[in-house]
């Protein structure tokens, strides 16, 4: 069976590290299910990428996230 390639969406998640796979794995089912009712697609064609940076190699204002933030920044119950 032939598949268009404009028909797959391609979806690239960027998040820092220190989520569990138990939370990756339910927010790419989530996030897949939306694709597969907004757009108009099969679940299979849906493709999901995470790529995962450390807080020291991503940075806004020119500080470091690691310095500027400190550990847990971005999860809740975590102070800023």
């Amino acid at each position: 069976m032939f598949y268009r390639s404009d028909e797959m969406p391609f979806i690239n998640l960027k998040l820092a590290k220190g989520r569990t796979v138990e939370q990756k794995e339910r927010f790419v089912k989530a996030i897949t299910r939306e694709a597969v009712e907004i757009l108009n697609v099969k679940a299979e064609w849906v493709t999901v990428v995470i790529d995962e940076y450390d807080r020291d190699n991503w940075a806004t204002g020119g500080e470091l996230h690691s310095i500027k933030f400190g550990e847990g920044c971005g999860k809740m119950g975590v102070e800023d």
